[in-house]
């Protein structure tokens, strides 16, 4: 099974611990507290594509699983269609009462999204609880603001406390611009993420620490975290069982037994109390709403954007790059269902830098969406920044505006999908971008 590594200055179950398991009791917060699971939702608002660590149990070709939530949402929602979709969502579902942010990449790899979601739920909602899930390497900046903006609770996966052990759970961490593998990956990310910690407890903050027990990687191991983040304040500990996942470096391996899982909780619990009620979840408490719909539609908490707008170079296939386009063709859908072709619109003059992708924006002011073949990051920011949605997708332009129009999974349309969309480097010949 495992073997136990105790920490001879650790404490059985002291009156701190007892005192912090009947105020997680108290909480509303679903995640925290088994009891009020039935009776409250929490809605994730998946604003963060991008990861900065490769877990090696984690193939970014699908969800993060840094949670283990293999039915996480896919789509990816700008800040303002995320807290459109909320709005939606608080219309469908009346027990909604935490609002959270766990990817499907990490928060804080994408930090202007994730805290302009926060500010914009907490200007709209501000009794809402807020809740966010991260890795912890790239959190210290923000904590401040986490408290500011009365976040509640904060979850950190802290698979290893020993570099020894991480390195064999991480490929990488890029941080600061700076790739760092191996041992010194795992030696960096650990420090970041005890800091972290501690400051977490210093604002004022809950935080619950996440372990994903790997057979034979770190299941002996999950003690010492439980030790070490117990004496650094965390507030309860989940101890989340390994899954396979293809195409990964451990995919191979055993998944992890409920006995085994049962077990490490049990000796963890002598340090920390454990949240035993959680389940492999979406953290989606309106999960048959449709993304797509709120895709299409970003910036309908402020102003209706009816129209798509799409760059093609003949006019039937979209296989033009954004900073290639010349015109763009603007499309609505009629009543009977059906797409038509609204107008065309000439694209600003190339050169200017940020300055042009303003004037595109103010060109495309009444459409949520615009379908490029590719795009780079400085225009994709601008234009998101603005309201507009860019979307790398490539096929027929009336069928894919259909299908955004009527909420269609587009999947094998992508050509580079959304989520990534934003994140990369030019595609195409990628000229004219500046």
């Amino acid at each position: 099974m495992f073997k136990q590594r105790r920490n001879a200055s650790s404490v059985a179950c002291t009156y701190r611990q007892k005192k912090i398991a009947m105020t997680l009791k108290r909480t509303s917060h679903s995640c925290f507290n088994g009891v009020s699971r039935p009776k409250s939702g929490r809605i994730n608002l998946p604003v963060a594509p991008n990861c900065n660590i490769q877990c090696n149990y984690c193939n970014r070709k699908f969800d993060c699983l840094n949670e283990n939530r293999p039915e996480v949402i896919s789509k990816v929602l700008s800040p303002r269609q995320a807290l459109y979709h909320l709005e939606k969502a608080m219309t469908f579902s009346q027990n909604i009462t935490v609002v959270g942010i766990a990817g499907p990449g990490d928060p804080f790899a994408n930090p202007d999204e994730t805290m302009e979601t926060l500010r914009l739920v907490r200007d709209k909602y501000p009794e809402m609880p807020l809740c966010v899930s991260t890795n912890g390497l790239d959190l210290l900046p923000y904590i401040d603001e986490l408290a500011r903006l009365q976040v509640s609770h904060v979850t950190l996966t802290i698979n290893a406390i020993d570099p020894q052990i991480g390195r064999e759970i991480y490929s990488w961490v890029r941080y600061n611009k700076k790739m760092y593998q191996d041992i010194d990956a795992a030696k960096l990310l650990i420090k970041k993420q005890l800091e972290s910690l501690t400051r977490l407890k210093e604002a004022g903050v809950t935080a619950k620490v996440n372990v994903t027990v790997i057979p034979g990687i770190n299941d002996f191991h999950v003690i010492t975290v439980a030790s070490k983040v117990a004496e650094l304040g965390a507030d309860i500990l989940q101890c989340l069982p390994f899954y396979h996942t293809k195409e990964t470096v451990f995919e191979n391996l055993y998944e992890t037994s409920a006995e085994m899982v049962q077990e490490i909780q049990d000796a963890s619990s002598r340090f920390i109390p454990q949240m035993k009620h959680h389940t492999r979840c979406r953290a989606d408490a309106a999960m048959m709403l449709k993304l797509a719909e709120s895709a299409a539609s970003p910036e309908k908490t402020l102003e209706y954007r009816p129209y798509i707008a799409v760059s093609g170079i003949e006019g039937v296939m979209m296989n033009q790059h954004l900073g290639e386009a010349e015109r763009f063709l603007i499309y609505s859908m009629d009543d009977t269902g059906k797409c038509i072709l609204v107008s065309a619109r000439e694209a600003p003059q190339t050169g200017g830098g940020e300055q042009r992708w303003k004037e595109l924006a103010e060109t495309l002011k009444d459409c949520g969406t615009l379908l490029v073949s590719g795009a780079g990051n400085s225009p994709t920011k601008v234009l998101n920044t603005h309201g507009i949605e860019v979307i790398v997708i490539e096929g027929v332009i009336k069928k894919v505006v259909s299908g955004i129009f009527s909420g269609q999974d587009l999947k094998e349309l992508l050509h580079r999908s959304q989520i990534h969309s934003g994140s990369s480097n030019c595609n195409g010949m990628g000229k004219n971008c500046g």
